[in-house]
């Protein structure tokens, strides 16, 4: 008799279990700061979307979460306006994705602001001849000026500052390049989309001489003896240029010395990264 009522008991609770509605919730990943993040991928109507959302916040709260990333690709970019209205805001976007954030605590929120700055690179690239490798650009602010300066360009994401200074000369110009050390370094701000910027004068010993400039940007290419190249009017007016040209002065007078890049592997990462050190002081220290 016992076992028929115990049985009758589970079978009634299982039954009553199965009644209760299942709470879907986005699904998510643990971030190292108490956080969540989730990356969408199935398409789903706003309505069905922000129940959802609104169900999964309640649940991270009571688990103790604090900040919440949402990572919309550019197909379920409808999905936007739901998530402004839970009250998040955009923290980056790029190509293919948005990325939005929300703070759950009643407290001031702690998530890092998106990137601050952007990495640029320039290439003074000399020869056997004192010669240095110059351009003239077909866009930019040095567009039909007829001033000679030295290649340029933007570090991408992912890319080390040395291998960028000498992808940069290969595209512009055609030559390959060796480098050899950070020169030195300037940062300003309020730049491009107002973000602040750090620009790495970078020498680099050339591999090849012929040149073949880059048709799309380039209005032209050459290898300029470097006292010409340091006469031109434009070296007066910016004030940063002569700094460069007097490092460079002072270098090749073995007065000064640049960061050259060490390769080192970090306790957070596999993978190798770059140092830049002054080599040669730390040489000369380590022999004393």
């Amino acid at each position: 008799m016992s076992t028929s009522i115990g049985s009758s008991l589970t079978e009634a609770q299982t039954t009553a279990e199965d009644q209760v509605p299942k709470i879907e919730l986005l699904t998510w990943t643990d971030d190292e700061y108490d956080g969540v993040i989730v990356e969408m991928d199935k398409p789903m109507d706003s309505a069905t979307f922000l129940s959802i959302l609104r169900a999964s916040i309640s649940h991270w709260k009571q688990l103790g979460k604090k900040g919440v990333w949402i990572k919309l690709p550019i197909y379920l970019v409808s999905l936007v306006e739901a998530l402004v209205q839970e009250g998040f805001w955009y923290h980056h976007a790029e190509r293919k994705y948005l990325m939005l954030v929300y703070w759950i605590p009643a407290s001031a929120d702690t998530i890092p602001a998106n990137a601050t700055h952007r990495v640029g690179v320039g290439s003074f690239v000399v020869n056997e001849k004192q010669e240095v490798l110059v351009v003239q650009e077909k866009t930019g602010h040095f567009q039909g000026s007829g001033v000679w300066k030295f290649p340029t360009g933007v570090v991408d994401q992912g890319e080390d500052i040395c291998a960028a200074a000498v992808r940069e000369v290969k595209e512009e110009t055609g030559v390959d390049a060796e480098f050899v050390e950070v020169l030195a370094f300037r940062q300003s701000h309020m730049s491009f989309f107002e973000k602040s910027d750090l620009f790495f004068v970078c020498l680099l010993r050339p591999l090849s001489s012929d040149i073949q400039a880059q048709e799309l940007e380039i209005e032209a290419a050459k290898w300029m003896p470097f006292d010409e190249y340091a006469a031109q009017p434009i070296m007066e007016k910016y004030e940063l240029m002569k700094y460069i040209n007097n490092i460079y002065l002072a270098k090749i007078d073995g007065q000064y010395s640049g960061f050259t890049p060490v390769s080192t592997v970090p306790n957070f990462s596999k993978k190798n990264i770059y140092l830049y050190l002054n080599a040669g002081g730390l040489k000369k220290s380590n022999s004393l």
